[in-house]
């Protein structure tokens, strides 16, 4: 019995997806400290390189400029397309205010460095974003877009600071806002330990390529 064998179709929504997932991890990687102004919407991959233990694996996987396995992985989207607005809409700087708020976090936790922080970004077509994003972070799962949860949080705002403090800001205290929050049950050493047991399993792959990755 011969093996029905499907045709490639470019066009499909999912490969469309895979080749902005693509294009971001081929995108020249610079110091998320040092980024010049720029404009437009997109999607961004972080890496870290420094010697935080919990981190350890993140870390060896992305020094010597391999930059394997992002630490995280997010999106900026102009405020008019989260609301479905026209896509005439200019986007303006959102993806480098939103890299930028993300420095300033990591700037304000007292063991981290901004100097271990790296980043890739791509500018693209804002229908585009959502599905970028997602197959890239369902392919690395990285750390702090799952267990360590929190580091893209805002500041809830005056009389909003019932919640609960994230864990990214009881692993990395220092921002104002989070030491405000109710405490967590969990304590610091818990949450670091939590952090290099799941990163002790390795994303099944770590290729930066994704349209023949799927089709294996």
């Amino acid at each position: 019995m011969t093996a029905k064998v499907i045709p490639f179709n470019p066009l499909d929504k999912k490969n469309l997806g895979a080749s902005v997932a693509e294009a971001l991890l081929t995108k020249e990687v610079h110091p998320l400290g040092e980024l010049q102004q720029f404009e437009g919407a997109g999607i961004y991959a972080i890496y870290y390189t420094g010697d935080f233990e919990p981190y350890a694996q993140v870390s060896r996987l992305n020094i010597n400029g391999q930059f394997m396995l992002p630490i995280y992985v997010g999106k900026a989207i102009p405020a008019g397309a989260r609301i479905g607005a026209s896509t005439e809409v200019p986007a303006g700087r959102v993806l480098f205010k939103r890299l930028r708020e993300h420095a300033d976090s990591i700037r304000a936790a007292t063991n981290l460095r901004i100097e271990d922080f790296f980043c890739r970004f791509l500018v693209v077509d804002d229908i585009w974003i959502p599905l970028g994003e997602s197959l890239i972070i369902s392919r690395f799962t990285p750390v702090w877009n799952s267990l360590v949860d929190g580091f893209g949080n805002h500041n809830p705002g005056k009389g909003r600071h019932a919640g609960m403090r994230p864990r990214w800001d009881v692993l990395h205290p220092g921002r104002e806002w989070a030491q405000r929050l109710a405490e967590r049950p969990e304590t610091n050493q818990r949450v670091a330990e939590d952090a290099a047991t799941y990163l002790r399993v390795l994303p099944a792959c770590l290729s930066d390529r994704f349209i023949e990755a799927e089709g294996d």
